[in-house]
């Protein structure tokens, strides 16, 4: 592609609500245009990358026998009533009528279409397992839509479901998908982990779901792993437990002053015990439906509660920090309580890294009191240990390596939702006995603007981008500097021959100076660049080759440059 026929522009202007680097690359280099808060029109040099990223995706589940088709962007309320999710769904989901008053949405995701598509044209357990996936837009009405194609309203997304006979059916499927996501990203050339994940609220019980999360310092997701052991998982799935602690042995019940002094730390402080020999106390509310109940949890002072597993422990739709009336009703004094003699209603919940049978500092539920010596299988009649904590740098994994912490961005997600939304909504099939069954579902997803933003950042420098090989909008970059009409003959005739070798080349005819054209060059950061300048080619007869990865640079003859180009690329694949 010549340059001086190409809609392609680069600006020196970092846009002023850029803050990440994908964000500022991607409207540098022209392959995104603005038109609202977190809306984007994909430009020609960014089709072209995401159309590859599409193409890597087509093939390795074309691969493993998924089929393609193209949903609905516009859904009928219906749907989502009849899978109980239009009210449950919040401002997210952006809901319209029509002139006749028929409620719709843009569809955030797709469950349910693919159910119904799949309730009224399979009937038999003969034509399991169904396979399909789609590669589209989807609306998600983001509150506060940052970070450029990072966290849009609108975006391009695969989605892809099955449907299967059983559960062994239904791991095979998800089996199928892992190895064929891994294939996806490795062909990508993306340094990615994939890890243990939570299924929030869209997948069942305790189904198996990962991510694939693409390692980048900006990502937003903290991935929790062991190189020794080969454990991975997001913090919020993260199962960890803290190295071997000391505790204080059982001793009786007694009060200390701890006059304005609320903290774990300060107490800790003041007694001049480690942190960990005090009990953090929270109170957080849950909701099942028009249900609730109050929780009064337990922590190790210097652990963090994990919000995920214990709304995951509890079962709950939702949960929240209670609100002051609740503490009230309990009896309780923020920063100087615990469940000691207290009254209410309520249930306690100990972190699994809390020995019962040790003694701790605790809230006295006595303004500027604390009490020493509170024993939990002594001091509370009731109360239920679970895993609760976030976990944290040094801790162990389950096979007791040390776990260490990296930033990654979530790109692909996998689930496997059993039969949450095919009984929902009727989507049966008859058995080998005749019986009617409602098949067991997986759902896997892959951002693809998503996974454009992500390889951006993790393959970048200070002058720009630094393209993977596998998904550069151009393979070769041709910088040419001429005067001499003649010359630009010798240049044109490079560009023909490497287009000729099946070559992707973007070729810079602008007729810019050196300065600018090279600036252009390692902003855009496409995998090689080949530079010819009239004057050392009438000298030498030799281009230059440059590695944009590795800033490498060697000269060769034109009778060379094949060969040369050949291995480069060999390395770069």
């Amino acid at each position: 592609m010549r340059l001086s026929k190409y809609f392609w522009q680069t600006y020196k202007e970092t846009p002023a609500d850029a803050e990440i680097a994908s964000h500022k690359l991607l409207m540098r280099t022209g392959m995104i245009h603005k038109i609202g808060a977190g809306l984007y029109s994909y430009l020609p040099m960014g089709v072209r990358v995401i159309r590859k990223i599409e193409n890597i995706i087509r093939e390795e589940l074309n691969n493993i026998d998924s089929n393609e088709l193209t949903m609905n962007f516009v859904t009928p309320a219906q749907l989502w009533k009849d899978s109980g999710r239009w009210d449950q769904m919040g401002s997210e989901m952006q809901r319209f009528s029509d002139q006749k008053d028929n409620e719709y949405c843009l569809s955030p995701t797709n469950e349910e279409t693919i159910t119904d598509i799949f309730r009224k044209s399979v009937n038999s357990y003969k034509q399991l397992p169904v396979s399909l996936y789609q590669i589209t837009t989807k609306y998600r009405n983001e509150i506060r839509p940052r970070y450029g194609l990072m966290r849009g309203k609108e975006f391009s997304m695969k989605d892809a479901y099955t449907f299967s006979l059983d559960k062994a059916c239904m791991d095979e499927q998800y089996e199928y998908f892992y190895k064929a996501y891994s294939n996806i990203f490795k062909r990508m050339n993306l340094d990615f982990i994939i890890v243990e994940a939570d299924g929030g609220n869209i997948a069942s019980g305790d189904s198996q779901t990962h991510e694939f999360q693409v390692l980048a310092q900006s990502g937003e997701d903290v991935v929790v792993f062991s190189k020794e052991s080969g454990y991975a998982a997001n913090i919020e799935k993260a199962n960890t437990k803290r190295a071997e602690l000391a505790f204080l042995p059982e001793e009786a019940i007694s009060e200390v002053e701890t006059k304005n002094l609320p903290t774990c730390e300060e107490v800790a402080k003041l007694l001049n015990l480690p942190i960990h020999q005090t009990l953090k106390t929270l109170v957080f509310s849950a909701f099942w439906g028009e249900k609730s109940a109050n929780y009064m949890i337990m922590l190790l002072g210097d652990d963090e509660l994990n919000e995920v597993k214990l709304k995951n422990f509890l079962k709950a739709d939702r949960i929240e920090v209670a609100k002051e009336s609740v503490l009230k009703e309990i009896g309780a004094i923020a920063g100087y309580m615990s469940p000691y003699k207290l009254e209410g209603k309520y249930s306690v919940l100990l972190d699994a890294s809390i020995d019962p049978t040790k003694s701790y500092i605790v809230g006295a539920n006595k303004e500027h009191f604390h009490l020493k010596g509170f024993t939990p299988k002594r001091d509370i009649e009731n109360y239920k240990s679970a895993d609760l904590r976030m976990a944290k740098e040094g801790d162990l994994d389950p096979s007791g390596k040390v776990v260490s912490f990296a930033k990654g961005i979530e790109v692909g997600h996998i689930f496997q939702l059993g039969d949450k939304y095919s009984k929902a909504m009727g989507a049966t099939v008859l058995d080998q006995n005749g019986k009617k069954i409602a098949p067991l579902m997986g759902c896997y997803g892959i951002g693809v603007t998503r996974t454009l933003a992500a390889a951006i950042e993790q393959c970048h420098d200070d002058d720009g981008i630094i393209w993977p090989y596998p998904i550069a909008p151009f393979q070769i970059h041709i910088a040419a500097m001429y005067k001499d009409p003649e010359f630009k003959k010798e240049c044109d005739a490079l560009y023909d021959k490497l287009t000729k070798e099946g070559y992707e080349v973007l070729y810079d005819d602008r007729g810019l100076g050196m300065g600018a054209m090279m600036k252009d060059a390692d902003l855009l950061g496409l995998p090689i660049r080949v530079f010819i300048g009239e004057r050392d080619f009438k000298n030498s007869g030799e281009v230059e080759i440059k590695v944009r990865k590795t800033g490498e640079k060697t000269k060769c003859s034109l009778t060379d440059l094949t060969a040369n180009l050949t291995k480069i690329v060999e390395s770069l694949s």
